[in-house]
This record gives C-alpha cells, sequence and structure tokens, in this order.
C-alpha cells in the first residue's frame, strides 16, 4: 500500500467464495454499502450543455486581441516601477487577480532580483508579504527573516499587536511554513490571536481591514482555489472602491471572460465524450456528473495554457466516479477480485469471465486511458502506458481493500485507512498523469516516478481524503458505509474525534507540502502546484459538508463556467471601473 513517502499498492486482495450472475442475488447484496442517489445530475449540467454545444452563450470581451495585448504590455511596464514593497504589492495583486501566469519570466526575474532586500525591511507587513510571494515561486528564503521580529525571550514584540495590516500578512506567510519551522508556527498561533483580538476592537472606520481579516481567518489564500479567489477579489476590490488599477482589472476581466469561454469549449467536447461513452445509459448506478469532473480539473489547471491536461483528466475522474461505485454499491467480492485481476493484466481478453455491467466499465476504462497514453506519445514521445496501468491497478487493489474491510466489519488504523485512501481518492493516479499531460521537463526521474510515487502525491492525497471524511461522514455513517478517519481516529485513541482534529492533521500534511517549493529533491514546481492544487479544490468543494454537494459544487459552476464579468467604461457611470453581471 501507499505510504506518506509513497510507496506503491502491491498486494493482492484474496478472492472471497460469493459468486453470482449479471443479476446480483440478494445474500451477495447483504455486505455490501447501501446504494444511494449517486447518479443525480447537477441542474446546470443541462444547462452549460445546452449553452455550449448550441455556441449560443456569448462573453463581453473588449477588442479581445489589440486591447488585450495593449493592456498586458502597459501591466508589464508598470510591474518593476517604484519602491521593493510597492512592487511585492503589485505582484501580489496580479497575482490575486488570476493573470500572473502572463508575466511569470517577469515576476521570478524581479523576485530574484529583490531576494536580498528582504532582510533589511523592518516592517512587518512587507517582510511576510515577499516572504510570502518568494516562497510561492520556489525559492528558499529562510524563515529566519522574521527573527528581527522577536523580543530578548523569542516572542513576537507586543508592538505589532496592533498592527492589523501587518498581522494578517504574517498570518498569510505562515501558512507557507514547513513543519520544523517552529518561528512560522509561531507567527501563525500569535497572528491568529492578535487578529481576533484586534476584530473585537475594530472601527467602522475600518470595515474593509475587518473584512479582510475574517476571509484570512476563514481561509488563508494559499489555500484557496486560484480562479475562484480571483473572481472573489474582484468583486471586493470593486465594492472597496479605493482607487482601482482600472487597466490592471480590465486586463484581468478580460483574461477571466477569455478562460471562461475556453472553459465552456472544453466542457461541451467531455459531454460529447461522455454521452458517447454511454455509461450512465448502460449502467443505472453510474454517477452523472461530467461537470463536477471538470470542476476538479479545472481546479488543478487553472493556466489556460493546460486545456489538454484538464480535458483528459476530467475522462479520468469521470470513469474513476464509476469504477468507484462498482466497488463501493454494485459488486460482489468475487467478482471485484476478477475485475481486478482483469485490470491488472491490461488486456481486451481480460474481459472475459466479467459479468456484463462490468466488462462495459472495464472497456471504458481501457479504451480511455490508452487515448490519454497515445496523446502523450504522440506530444511528447513517452509510452506511459505501463505506468497509467500500474495507477489504476493500484487503485482497483485499494479499493478491494475497502471492500474487504466493510465485509468484515473492520475498522483500520488511521495510518492503515488513509495510505489507502491516498490511492483511492484517484489523486496519486491523477497527479501522475498530470506529470505527463504537462509535458515540459517532466521526466519519470525528476518527477520521482521510478519505483514509487512522490511523498508529495501522498500529501495531496491526504489532504483531499480528510476533507472528503469532513464533508460526508455523517451520511456515509448513515449509509453504513466503510469506516472514516473520524471513526478510526476514535478507535485508535479512544475518546472523540472533534472537527478540529482532522483539521490539525490537514495542517500538517500542508506543511509537508510545502517542502515541495523549497526541497531540492522535490518534482518540479509545476507538478507541485498542482498538487496544491488538488488539495485546494478538495477543500472548497468538501468543506460545506454536504453529501452530494450538489449546491456548494453548482454555485462553483456558475461563478466559474457560466457567469461572466461584465465591463462598463462609460465615463458618466462608473468612471472606468469593473462590475459583475450578478451576485456571486
Amino acid at each position: 500500500m501507499a505510504s506518506l513517502r509513497g510507496s506503491l499498492v502491491s498486494n493482492a486482495a484474496s478472492s472471497m467464495s460469493i459468486r453470482h450472475g449479471d443479476v446480483v442475488s440478494q445474500k451477495a447484496c447483504q455486505w455490501r454499502r447501501t446504494l444511494f442517489s449517486s447518479s443525480k445530475s447537477l441542474v446546470s449540467n443541462g444547462l452549460l450543455s445546452s449553452r455550449s454545444c448550441d455556441h449560443q452563450m456569448t462573453v463581453p470581451l473588449l477588442d479581445p486581441t489589440k486591447r488585450f495585448e495593449e493592456l498586458k504590455e502597459t501591466i508589464a511596464n508598470e510591474l518593476n516601477k517604484g519602491s521593493t514593497p510597492n512592487i511585492m504589492k503589485r505582484i501580489d495583486t496580479i497575482q490575486r487577480c488570476g493573470v500572473s501566469h502572463h508575466f511569470e519570466d517577469q515576476i521570478n526575474e524581479i523576485l530574484c532580483t529583490h531576494s536580498e532586500t528582504i532582510a533589511g525591511s523592518a516592517d512587518l507587513f512587507d517582510t511576510a508579504l515577499q516572504f510570502r510571494l518568494m516562497r510561492q515561486q520556489g525559492y528558499n528564503v529562510s524563515s529566519d527573516v522574521f527573527m528581527k521580529f522577536l523580543d530578548k525571550g523569542g516572542k513576537i514584540k507586543k508592538a505589532f499587536n496592533e498592527d492589523m495590516e501587518g498581522l494578517i500578512s504574517l498570518y498569510e506567510a505562515a501558512h507557507l511554513g514547513v513543519n520544523d519551522e517552529e518561528i512560522m508556527l509561531q507567527a501563525l498561533d500569535y497572528s491568529k490571536e492578535q487578529l481576533k483580538k484586534s476584530m473585537n476592537g475594530c472601527l467602522k472606520s475600518q470595515y474593509h481591514m475587518l473584512k479582510e481579516a475574517e476571509n484570512a481567518l476563514e481561509l488563508p489564500r494559499h489555500m484557496r482555489m486560484v480562479r475562484l479567489e480571483a473572481k472573489e477579489f474582484m468583486k471586493d476590490c470593486i465594492s472597496k472602491n479605493d482607487g482601482l488599477d482600472s487597466n490592471l482589472f480590465e486586463f484581468a476581466a478580460m483574461d477571466f471572460n477569455s478562460v471562461q469561454s475556453l472553459h465552456q469549449s472544453e466542457i461541451a467536447e467531455i459531454q460529447k465524450w461522455w454521452k458517447t461513452l454511454g455509461l450512465v445509459e448502460n449502467l443505472s448506478f453510474a454517477r452523472d456528473r461530467p461537470l463536477e469532473c471538470f470542476l476538479w480539473t479545472a481546479g488543478m489547471f487553472p493556466e489556460p495554457c493546460y486545456s489538454k491536461c484538464r480535458i483528459q483528466e476530467a475522462k479520468a475522474v469521470a470513469i474513476l466516479l464509476v469504477i468507484d461505485d462498482v466497488y463501493d454499491c454494485y459488486g460482489s467480492l468475487e467478482d471485484l477480485t476478477l475485475f481486478t485481476d482483469a485490470i491488472r493484466r491490461w488486456d481486451v481478453e481480460a474481459v472475459d469471465g466479467l459479468p456484463q455491467y462490468m466488462k462495459i466499465c472495464y472497456m471504458a476504462l481501457y479504451n480511455t486511458i490508452n487515448e490519454i497514453a497515445y496523446s502523450v506519445l504522440k506530444e511528447y514521445g513517452c509510452c506511459i502506458i505501463p505506468y497509467l496501468q500500474r495507477t489504476w491497478t493500484d487503485i482497483c487493489e485499494a479499493f478491494l481493500v475497502e471492500a474487504k474491510w466493510f465485509n468484515r466489519g473492520t475498522v483500520p488504523t488511521l495510518e492503515d485507512y488513509l495510505t489507502n485512501g491516498v490511492i483511492t481518492g484517484g489523486t496519486c493516479m491523477a497527479l501522475l498523469q498530470a506529470s505527463f499531460l504537462m509535458g515540459h521537463k517532466v521526466t519519470l526521474g525528476n518527477v520521482g516516478l521510478t519505483e514509487s510515487y512522490p511523498w508529495i502525491f501522498a500529501c495531496s492525497g491526504r489532504i483531499l481524503r480528510l476533507w472528503d471524511d469532513l464533508g460526508t461522514s455523517k451520511e456515509e455513517q448513515e449509509r453504513g458505509d466503510v469506516a472514516s478517519s473520524i471513526e478510526c481516529y476514535m478507535k485508535e485513541k479512544s475518546m472523540d474525534c472533534s472537527d478540529e482534529h482532522i483539521k490539525q492533521l490537514i495542517r500538517r500534511q500542508w506543511r509537508h507540502l510545502n517542502e515541495g517549493l523549497i526541497c531540492p529533491n522535490a518534482p518540479p514546481l509545476s507538478v507541485t502546484r498542482t498538487a496544491m492544487n488538488v488539495a485546494r479544490t478538495a477543500q472548497c468543494i468538501y468543506e460545506h459538508g454536504d453529501d452530494e454537494r450538489a449546491p456548494s459544487v453548482e454555485s462553483h459552476i456558475q461563478s466559474l463556467f457560466m457567469q461572466p464579468i461584465s465591463l462598463d467604461f462609460s465615463p458618466k457611470t462608473h468612471s472606468g471601473k469593473l462590475y459583475l453581471d450578478r451576485p456571486f
């Protein structure tokens, strides 16, 4: 099984004695989890399908070639002007608007040039901001830069207790710390405590600062889904009415709308593929959620250049949901063992002896994964079928382990549960495919795929699994599903397990994940960022606790894929500011 360091699932599960044909017997059904309404489609599934496929949904773009390039050039020319603190603030704003990919090389050059200035700054806000920006870009800046803010007792000086802007900046920076950085843990605890105290005495005139503190405490920027954060940030800036950079915000709005239009064409392609695949029509238990799958991959790959990655990964995730339902809800242990053996063989002839519904699942998976491998072979000249076969074998073997736990009434240790859950959650599969689909400068060696999954995959996968359990454990208990991390923790520790216990585990995994930004032996930065995006998307989808997640997911899909940002530059009305077409 996969450990925290990412070793592969290797032990095949033993077979059981239950046997049936294509029609599952009542006796064989008794051990399985209760079949729930998992195939419900999202409301926007049909809405966006009709709009996208008919090309009726237009996105307001102002001269999308000449004007866009003019704005881009203007922003680039202004980026490195002024003092270091002002340059850092400008970079931060560009990143929060979701357009930093247009200026990636320039931002890296600026951060490298100004890397020595961080030690000389005596301002808490400026130091914390520059530290966060540099860590985000993969610069191994030392946390010792915060030592100057400590008193003789090693505590952060009381002089900063009322510096709300500095406290927010420190709080955000502290989430880029790693597990052996005690000063970052202290900074996190201190800034959190002082922000809560400051908020209680905050004046009405400081409303926007109070709101920023509340948002940071609710969810720090480092853990936010990139494009949702960009749209929300533009909304907040508009509401503040505090001297917006109209060029940047016009550029950001045009970029958002352009990428949204690209997403709509990608969704149309995925929905066409999904309909042709026909799994929902042939398998009554299959989840019909192509849009939710695309939301995951849009979260993983926010940059527009990764269009092929989003499409191919969404296909894999959609099939993963169906395979999950086969193991969770429908197959007998004996048939699940046969299916797992067929996946190990990875051969068309392996379908012989499988029930009809499993033949359909197997061939859908086999053809789709081979298609993904062929696209990588054509574009990058690398044959990845052995690696994709291996990761799907790992998934099915781990699903089988869960089925046996449920059948035997086993509550595993928390470590065993998470080790297995990293695989069943699909994180390793998705990140392995992403490593090849992104293509540039990615090899088996520098991703760390020669013998096992990279440790960074496991960190991301554990965060996904823990958020999944936090969001769905109550409903899964009512359905009689296999024990979650919460039940495993309670049995192992012989004590109640609050949400805060699980969130502490998540924070610990985030600190491990942050090591990927600065560790010389970590995968390429693009892969590390994708692993972080998986963790961010998991929190975005699961944190509100809806089992089927449709209400929360629905609003995210509406905002990201269906609601463009309207531009109104009439000097008589809005003086060149940006306005959103509807509430978020």
